[in-house]
């Protein structure tokens, strides 16, 4: 249940901050980068790769699928490595703004912190897998650059939400799977430990704030968001990403986007996040259209 009131925010981020005191990570030193990787595991479960069950998934053999969950592994650290950087200038931004003596700000700071590690970790992991990160370039690079001042107020929240809410439940799911190779089963728990935090904190932000939003600013946040979703189904389809996995790279992102079990996994990942953002009232009609257009709602 949310909380509301400066004195609650403090003691939200007081719990936080003691959680972190507790349960916290340096991948540098708890992950085993040395441990050989198993060649009879994947990089992701099979269930949540984008052309599990479809002509083309029958038509590989192992060491093909695990190349391809190679190159979706990779792709999608690398999108979390732009996420994590345009969360850390977003929330920097906010603290300019923030009593910098008050846990609320303490805690950002603490996040901030632990997002600079998983920055570390999803570029060591890149590597140690033996796959190139997917860099951004064009309009791409552009858009991410002037992303964290295009977005303000409760935006801020929503759109931190968005960015890891998904992956998280994602990975929730992943983290026991046995066709799973070790090393990226380590990271996930790390991760998921970590964002469990994150996510308390961007959430209670949000409906503590929703409440109080005026007409124009919930309607214009919870629309807008709806880009959203269009975003992450190009990005868990990149096309190049099948091309480095040695497939046509327009018809695999064409059988990804038509494929059951991964819109079903899309389904999965977005519920959670789905159904707060409708109880504090930030699921406005056009995003509700836009989600359900790329198969995020049934």
């Amino acid at each position: 249940m949310a909380e509301n009131g400066n004195v609650t925010r403090e003691q939200v981020a007081e719990r936080l901050l003691s959680g972190s005191v507790k349960r916290s990570y340096e991948p540098v030193v708890d992950i085993d980068w040395d441990a050989p990787l198993d060649e009879s595991k994947l990089f992701l479960p099979e269930r949540v790769i984008s052309l599990y069950g479809t002509p083309l998934w029958e038509s590989m053999n192992h060491a093909q699928r695990r190349e391809l969950s190679r190159q979706e592994l990779a792709n999608v650290l690398s999108a979390g490595i732009w996420f994590e950087n345009v969360l850390n200038r977003m929330l920097l931004r906010e603290l300019l703004a923030e009593d910098p003596t008050d846990r609320h700000a303490h805690y950002a700071l603490t996040e901030m912190g632990d997002e600079c590690r998983h920055m570390v970790m999803f570029g060591r992991l890149i590597d140690r897998i033996g796959a190139r990160p997917y860099r951004l370039r064009g309009l791409g690079l552009l858009g991410v650059t002037a992303l964290p001042t295009a977005i303000r107020r409760s935006f801020v929240w929503v759109a931190a939400l968005i960015g890891e809410e998904i992956f998280d439940a994602l990975q929730r799911r992943m983290v026991d799977a046995p066709e799973l190779e070790p090393l990226v089963s380590r990271m996930m728990r790390i991760h998921v430990t970590e964002e469990a935090r994150h996510i308390r904190f961007a959430r209670e932000a949000l409906a503590r704030t929703a409440p109080s939003m005026s007409r124009w600013e919930r309607e214009y946040t919870g629309n807008l968001m709806g880009i959203g979703a269009p975003l992450f189904a190009a990005l868990f389809t990149n096309r190049h990403m099948y091309s480095r996995a040695g497939l046509d790279g327009k018809e695999a992102k064409s059988q990804a986007l038509n494929n059951p079990y991964f819109a079903e996994a899309r389904r999965y990942g977005f519920a959670d996040l789905g159904n707060f953002l409708e109880s504090v009232g930030m699921m406005r009609p056009a995003a509700r259209y836009m989600w359900k257009r790329w198969g995020f709602i049934a």
